[in-house]
């Protein structure tokens, strides 16, 4: 009995062993005591003697002692971070991060570098253990190749985009970009030419420096800086030779009138770490400009700053730490993990790790790769992170979809004297502010230029004029400037010899160059062969090609070029017209009938005579003038009709119908009568000029020949743009084969006109009074000095231009090479266009309207009369069409007697009839 009792008890107790391991291996029992008992592991890899770093440590240590100590958050689990310094060594960095991996690390704060991120997120991706870094800012790895990396402070895509707005609102275009030639370097450098893309602005030149350049290195590329155009110098790097490199710069009097220096992030922060930077220091970086990740002012970070000096006491520094942002985000890092697991275990998750089977494949070696393990939890964990939504002590920490923190904003700081001045905000909301993030509304993003707005700046050299940010590179070349080698109207650009070149053109571009604040060494180059006039879109061309830096002459600013170069303010307007041959127009004794064409004195006559006959029909039967034998009716008609020309007729108007239509007239006799009068006036007082051809569109109607000038971008117009034969095109390289081609005409070799600038046009009529230009310009354009896309040389140019302009400069030099003595001829006028039917077709229709509805009406009364008074030819049908339509001839021609019909009226019986026979005896 004894035995079988022991049996029995051995027996349950070997099924609550195997009962209590399967409840073990599935999870419930460890899931409970991860969350009673279980420490937490948790490893960073920070660089002790960074700014970064030190700072970063501290801020860690106390946020690991608070949400330790806290009791709402993680009850009964504790946190254990283990630090490791990588003393600013990428490969101990790497190292430490893999050793953290043997273990059970949860996850990994870090690492501090951008660098290092990139190595550690592959073994990261592998062994599923999120990496939460403050500090690494390099834009790439928020990509989707790295899906278990988590920012928790601001990408540099940010930065750029705020340096960027500050570039844009200055009104800078080209920028050099001083960077670490690493990953950290060279992506945000990229990030920043794509911001700048997208703002028409651009990097002109990358000068990248190793990171552990030497002075010598930082002095060699300041130098080659400095031969170079632009004075817009963002300087994207960390401090261990940022500063080095503005002591350097300071050296080379490079941080002085002129430049405009821009520090990311770095600069800031290390004026934060070192609250006491030597005066050395600080006077080498005078007038800079910084950026800072912004926090906004809250009552826990109010707190952390109190305890500060506190937490620093015991850390061994040169001087005392001071808060940077970096200490805030690194703080909250720790906070944003501790929110993460107590959401993991609340979804039931576990605490397990496994090995991963290809590493175990490489068991033995002396790396020991095999001894790390994968973290089960590590993808619920991570949605985990990016699911927090919390306030922390750099404001609130929420992710959006790309897994970057909501809500980025940097403070912009000017370096001055001692300290800094905060001269506004950057938001990717509002833009650019001077007030904070937290103040602005959050209903709408405004980015009109209106809004944006900052405190003013005091630059390097202690001046508040905003520089321009570039200058002529001093490196002794000159500016290579193509000039047209004209063969023909060399009054605006001739070459003399091989150096010397004058002419209009020639004149503004210098006048407009002395007026400019500063030297613009150049050099005049002649393009062309000399025996042909050189196309001009061949001439900007080259400037595209890096031949010629500029292009002045007689260029035309037309799309094409435009596309490829930028123009100044024209400095002459111009445009294509006609020119052809003209002869004096005498007057005869016919000149009277010139005012109006065929067709208009025809429609004029037709008109006269239908006037006067609707008149006549509308009175005929009440106005006594209109009465009497046919020929005096007829000798009426026309007698009235023409004297109201003059407004002469004597016959009196009676009918309501009969005044509309003659107001009208006369109001048409009046239009008609002035434009007569103005017309033969001009025909008979101003000398005229006759051509067969009236313009560019009889020019394109006929298949005459027409000359242009060699080179000139009038050929490609007549064929693109107006769709003229080419064959029809004749070129020409002088003003004499001009006049001798126009003298000829189409019949003898020669042309029917010329098309060409009116610049040259007007030269060339100066003195040839036998050609003139016919018909209207045709296009408009003007000439301007061309210069290479987005060179600030043409917006100072166009200034200068329009000084010129106002000042009285431009017309006096044009006078000088343009002015000639007046053709006899130039007072004359081509002939004037007889003035045609269509000019007043509306008013004929008017005309026309009222006498036609007028005639309507009067008919309908007549037809109304008819009936009352012949009722019987109406009804009855036994009278023929003929009889009827006499009678009513009769009836119309007869004189109307109002006051029988008011007796008719009065006598009407109510007998049809009775009517009838009334109507009769009235009508005998």
């Amino acid at each position: 009995m004894l035995v079988r009792q022991v049996t029995m008890k051995i027996f349950w107790l070997m099924v609550l062993i195997i009962f209590y391991k399967e409840l073990f291996l599935h999870g419930i029992i460890s899931a409970h005591a991860s969350t009673i008992t279980k420490v937490i592991n948790i490893g960073a890899v920070l660089s002790f003697e960074t700014n970064i770093g030190k700072v970063a440590k501290v801020a860690i240590e106390a946020a690991i002692k608070d949400v330790n100590s806290d009791s709402t958050t993680l009850v009964g689990t504790k946190l254990n971070v283990a630090m490791q310094d990588s003393n600013q060594s990428g490969i101990l960095a790497i190292a430490e991060a893999l050793k953290y991996m043997e273990g059970e690390t949860v996850a990994i704060i870090g690492p501090q570098d951008s660098v290092t991120a990139h190595v550690v997120c592959h073994v990261s991706n592998e062994l599923q253990v999120p990496l939460l870094s403050f500090s690494a800012s390099d834009p790439t790895l928020s990509s989707l190749q790295f899906p278990y990396f988590v920012r928790t402070g601001q990408s540099d895509l940010y930065q750029m985009a705020a340096i960027t707005e500050l570039i844009d609102y200055y009104g800078w275009r080209e920028v050099i970009a001083i960077y670490g030639d690493d990953e950290h370097g060279r992506n945000g450098v990229a990030a920043l030419g794509d911001k700048l893309a997208a703002k028409r602005c651009k990097i002109t030149f990358k000068a990248p420096l190793r990171a552990v350049a030497t002075k010598d290195e930082i002095t060699d590329l300041l130098i080659k800086v400095a031969l170079t155009e632009s004075r817009i110098l963002v300087v994207h790097t960390s401090a261990s030779w940022g500063l080095e490199l503005f002591h350097i710069a300071q050296y080379l009097g490079m941080v002085g009138s002129g430049y405009v220096w821009i520090a990311t992030d770095w600069l800031s922060t290390a004026m934060d770490t070192n609250s006491l930077l030597s005066q050395d220091i600080m006077e080498d970086i005078q007038g800079v400009l910084s950026l800072r990740m912004h926090t906004p002012d809250s009552v826990l970070r109010r707190r952390f700053v109190s305890r500060w000096k506190n937490l620093t006491n015991g850390e061994k520094s040169n001087g005392p730490i001071g808060l940077n942002t970096y200490g805030l985000y690194a703080y909250d890092t720790v906070w944003l993990l501790a929110y993460a697991l107590e959401s993991f275990f609340r979804q039931g998750g576990n605490i397990s790790f496994s090995k991963d089977s290809r590493l175990l494949e490489v068991r033995g070696g002396k790396l020991h790769l095999d001894a790390m393990n994968i973290f089960d939890g590590g993808n619920l964990l991570l949605r985990s992170i990016f699911e927090v939504n919390m306030t922390g002590l750099s404001g609130s920490i929420k992710y959006n979809s790309d897994g970057d923190l909501m809500d980025p904003a940097y403070e912009l700081i000017n370096v001055i004297g001692t300290g800094y001045k905060r001269i506004g905000y950057w938001s990717n909301h509002s833009g650019l502010s001077v007030v904070p993030l937290e103040a602005v509304s959050r209903k709408q993003p405004n980015f009109s230029s209106s809004n944006q707005r900052l405190y003013s700046v005091i630059w390097p050299g202690q001046t508040t004029q905003k520089p321009r940010g570039w200058v002529f590179p001093n490196s002794g070349r000159h500016l290579r400037i193509g000039v047209p080698r004209r063969v023909s109207f060399r009054e605006f650009v001739s070459v003399i010899g091989t150096d010397t070149i004058t002419g209009f053109c020639i004149d503004v571009f210098t006048a407009a160059l002395n007026l400019l604040p500063y030297a613009v060494p150049y050099k005049f180059i002649p393009f062309g062969d000399g025996h042909n006039n050189p196309s001009g879109t061949e001439l900007v061309r080259l400037i595209t090609a890096g031949v010629y830096d500029a292009a002045v002459g007689d260029i035309a600013i037309i799309t094409n070029r435009t596309r490829m170069v930028d123009f100044t303010q024209p400095y002459i307007a111009s445009g294509l017209v006609v020119v052809a041959p003209v002869w004096k127009l005498n007057s005869n004794a016919w000149a009277f009938l010139r005012p109006f064409s065929p067709l208009m004195w025809g429609v004029i006559v037709v008109f006269f005579l239908a006037v006067g006959a609707i008149v006549w029909t509308l009175e005929h039967r009440q106005n006594d003038d209109f009465r009497g034998p046919p020929k005096r009716q007829v000798v009426t008609v026309l007698w009235f009709s023409f004297s109201t020309t003059f407004f002469a007729h004597r016959e009196n108007i009676v009918s309501s119908l009969g005044r509309l239509v003659i107001i009208v007239w006369l109001f048409v006799v009046f239009i008609i009568k002035s434009n007569y009068t103005a017309s033969l006036t001009s025909i008979l007082t101003v000398q005229q000029l006759s051509s067969p051809i009236k313009g560019i569109d009889g020019l394109k109607s006929s298949n005459d020949p027409i000359g242009y000038q060699q080179g000139s971008f009038a050929r490609n117009y007549l064929v693109d743009e107006l769709n003229i034969d080419e064959s029809r095109l004749v070129p020409f390289n002088s003003a004499d084969e001009y006049a001798k081609a126009l003298k000829d005409g189409p019949h003898k070799g020669g042309v029917a006109a010329v098309v060409d600038d009116r610049a040259y046009i007007e030269l060339f009529l100066s003195t040839r009074c036998e050609f003139s230009i016919v018909g209207q310009e045709f296009t408009k354009n003007g000439w301007g000095f061309a210069f290479p896309r987005d060179s600030p040389l043409a917006v100072d140019m166009s200034t200068a231009i329009l000084k010129l302009s106002e000042n009285g400069d431009l017309q006096r030099i044009h006078d000088k090479w343009l002015l000639r003595s007046a053709c006899t001829l130039q007072g004359a006028k081509l002939e004037v266009d007889r003035l045609q039917l269509n000019s007043f077709r509306g008013l004929f229709l008017l005309c026309g309207l009222a006498s036609m509805a007028a005639l309507f009406i009067y008919l309908i009364q007549t037809l109304r009369q008819f009936s009352r008074h012949h009722p019987e030819d109406i009804e009855s049908g036994q009278s023929s069409r003929s009889t009827r339509i006499q009678t009513f001839l009769s009836f119309v021609d007869e004189k109307e007697v109002k006051s029988r019909s008011k007796r008719r009226n009065i006598e009407r019986t109510p007998n049809r009839k009775d009517e009838g026979r009334l109507s009769n005896a009235s009508s005998n």
